[in-house]
């Protein structure tokens, strides 16, 4: 219960500005999906929106005794003076970094009914089982990674090739 109209207007403001701080086009937790030119590969053409899928680097972390000193033998052979070792620890790199550029559909595009309907058309691929929100959710990003995994692109990003693929984006048609 709100007492005083000073902490009534301070609940409406930080009301207001949570929302302005929420994305329509996807999860926070999800792909980044960058739309801005400066933002885009190199060599991009003008007007095309970008979306950047970054796997981290696997590191291992290897653990091994090294020799620091011989063992000591006598003329028998014996060894008078066991050979002494140090621990070292390292990390290695197992594979690197990589980053991935995918050309997406434009924000614009990218409505609440769009995505609905990729939802759909992954329902009727059977790669999705979730309900229609229209939101880019986790089980949304799998689904598309499903698809597009087996045709070279392991990203639950949308790509605009994809999304041509559904039937979702018009096909750009070259006059011969």
């Amino acid at each position: 219960m709100i007492r005083h109209p000073f902490h009534a207007v301070l609940a409406i403001l930080t009301g207001l500005l949570l929302l302005g701080c929420q994305s329509t086009l996807s999860d926070p937790s999800g792909p980044a999906l960058v739309t801005r030119q400066d933002k885009a590969p190199p060599g991009a053409p003008p007007g095309t929106c970008w979306g950047k899928d970054v796997t981290p680097a696997v590191i291992e972390t290897v653990t091994e005794q090294v020799q620091t000193a011989p063992p000591e033998m006598d003329e028998a052979g014996r060894v008078i003076r066991p050979a002494r070792y140090v621990t070292e620890t390292r990390q290695e790199i197992v594979e690197e970094r990589t980053v991935t550029w995918v050309e997406v559909p434009c924000a614009d595009l990218q409505t609440a009914d769009f995505i609905a309907s990729v939802q759909r058309a992954l329902i009727a691929r059977r790669l999705y089982n979730g309900p229609v929100t229209g939101r880019m959710d986790d089980r949304t990003r799998a689904a598309i990674r499903r698809y597009q995994a087996p045709r070279g692109l392991d990203s639950g990003i949308l790509s605009l090739e994809t999304a041509r693929e559904l039937g979702l984006v018009a096909v750009e048609r070259h006059e011969a």
